[in-house]
């Protein structure tokens, strides 16, 4: 499973509409961009009070990356 992968199998698993959902990988050299799109009314909900369900993907994605000796950088798109 790829990263990009696991954050479509994440955010599919929050949200109402699952598929609304688009991930998007932009690879560098030593980084990549992970860009996830919702539907504005599934935003909340993968974003989370305070921001706690985005951080908690973001570790997720850290310590994914991190065992593949990559960066990677998660975008929620509006």
């Amino acid at each position: 499973m790829s990263i990009s992968e696991l954050i479509e199998y994440m955010a599919k698993a929050l949200v109402d509409n699952p598929d609304d959902v688009v991930v998007n990988e932009i690879e560098g050299e030593q980084s990549s961009v992970i860009e996830l799109r919702v539907s504005k009314d599934d935003l909340g909900k993968v974003i989370g009070k305070q921001g706690r369900t985005a951080r908690a993907m973001r570790t997720i994605l850290s310590a994914a990356s991190t065992k593949l000796k990559k960066r990677a950088v998660l975008d929620i798109i509006e």
